[in-house]
């Protein structure tokens, strides 16, 4: 079960920014013992993996942080979201210190597509409600939303390594987040409409 919540804390991390959970989870397997990579998933704490993470996190914040090219970047990040999701969910599931799930080792596809799952739904909440708020606020709440976003991929990604009974409280968050976000973006929608038949 830990394994599990730990799994979908950092799928939904990886909706958010494909990279922090990956990172965080890289370097807690090689630099402490709370994590240790199971067979097969040895590499992502190697020296080419860190690296090549890192470069495309500072590129991933930077692109995020610009209105227009965020758009952009989140299109070409619905391929890259997910499949991270289910990468990040199937090795730390598979991850001996977070838990013995007999069910889940015998079963290792599900972690996959219940990775894939998790994180694709956050990546199009997220993906829906940025060009609102650019729309929103002319560009300028863009950046700040895009730190926030930041924040809560690093702050559930420590959670769901650290202390995984709280990822049911903190996805509870999100998904309350993204329903208010969702709820937001059809409201402006429809005030545009409505001024738009006004107008014409």
């Amino acid at each position: 079960m830990l394994a599990a919540l730990t799994g979908m804390g950092l799928s939904a991390a990886a909706g958010l920014n494909a990279y922090i959970p990956f990172l965080v989870v890289a370097l807690m397997a090689r630099f402490t013992d709370l994590v240790t990579l199971p067979s097969g998933y040895e590499w992502m704490a190697g020296d080419w993996a860190i690296g090549i993470g890192t470069v495309l996190l500072l590129t991933e914040v930077v692109l995020d942080k610009v209105p227009a090219v965020d758009t952009l970047n989140d299109t070409i990040q619905t391929f890259i979201r997910p499949s991270m999701g289910g990468l990040i969910f199937a090795a730390t599931t598979a991850a001996s210190e977070i838990d013995n799930s007999t069910w889940m080792a015998e079963h290792p596809w599900v972690s996959v597509v219940l990775g894939i799952i998790v994180s694709g739904l956050v990546h199009t909440g997220k993906m829906a409600a940025r060009p609102v708020v650019n729309g929103a606020t002319v560009g300028a709440g863009g950046p700040v939303v895009s730190t926030v976003e930041d924040g809560a991929s690093i702050g559930l990604s420590l959670v769901a390594l650290l202390a995984p009974v709280f990822v049911v409280v903190a996805l509870g968050l999100l998904a309350w987040l993204l329903v208010w976000m969702s709820l937001r973006v059809r409201d402006w929608r429809r005030g545009r409409r409505e001024r738009a038949y006004a107008s014409g």
